[in-house]
């Protein structure tokens, strides 16, 4: 089961946090909660408290990366990795070179 708390802007910047699974089953609830993101504002998706990532839920965080790069004004997308197993699955998809990824909230809105 999907978790979210609602976005919120720190200056310039959304963060969404993400708990539990995310999987076929939840990963639309995820994408609609970072499709509203406005454009061009810099997003942090913490998901330090997500137990399961398939491939669907790498899809969507994919999607995110694309609009944030390809699409209206360019902005940044950070992850928030704290658990080995997200480490790992962003790993093998070849995904920890495209993603910023760092252990905690704070390191990821410093500027």
């Amino acid at each position: 089961m999907l978790e979210t708390d609602s976005t919120f802007r720190i200056d310039v910047m959304s963060v969404v946090r993400v708990g539990g699974e995310i999987d076929v089953a939840s990963a639309p609830e995820l994408a609609k909660w970072l499709e509203a993101v406005p454009e061009g504002v810099d997003l942090v998706v913490d998901l330090s408290g997500v137990t399961f990532l398939d491939s669907t839920g790498l899809g969507v965080l994919v999607g995110a990366w694309n609009r944030c790069n390809n699409s209206g004004p360019p902005c940044r997308l950070a992850l928030v990795v704290s658990t080995a197993e997200v480490e790992r699955l962003l790993e093998v998809a070849g995904l920890s070179e495209v993603f910023e990824c760092f252990p905690t909230i704070e390191a990821a809105t410093a500027r």
